[in-house]
């Protein structure tokens, strides 16, 4: 049985448990990586570019979003190693899943970034 924990102890444990996997999916993961670097390189972008806050905030979540579907697209990854280490046709398609979901991702990430940018210049 769990232990029982005060609303402060759950708290403080889910910063520790997702410090682990920030650090877990950064060492493991290429694609967080380039993702991440992409996601440091824009914020100075972001912050300076003439546009309106909202647009700021916009382009921030979507950057954001990149990172979190990737970190999930890991957890799928990770489980479906653990679950059939052997090749599985149900772990394959679940993996494809993931990765569609980044794909989408960063296809959303671009489209806002060109439509952004083409809204300063044209």
């Amino acid at each position: 049985m769990k232990p029982e924990y005060s609303s402060l102890q759950r708290i403080w444990k889910a910063c520790f448990h997702s410090r682990d996997g920030l650090v877990d999916v950064y060492r493991r993961e290429a694609a967080f990586r380039q993702e991440l670097a992409l996601f440091l390189l824009s914020l100075p972008i972001i912050i300076f570019l003439p546009i309106s806050l909202t647009s700021k905030l916009v382009l921030l979540g979507i950057n954001t979003l990149v990172l979190i579907t990737e970190i999930l697209n890991s957890a799928i990854e990770a489980v479906v190693d653990l679950v059939s280490p052997d090749f599985s046709e149900l772990g394959k398609k679940a993996k494809d899943m993931g990765s569609a979901a980044v794909f989408i991702a960063l296809a959303l990430a671009a489209s806002v970034w060109a439509i952004t940018l083409f809204s300063l210049y044209f």
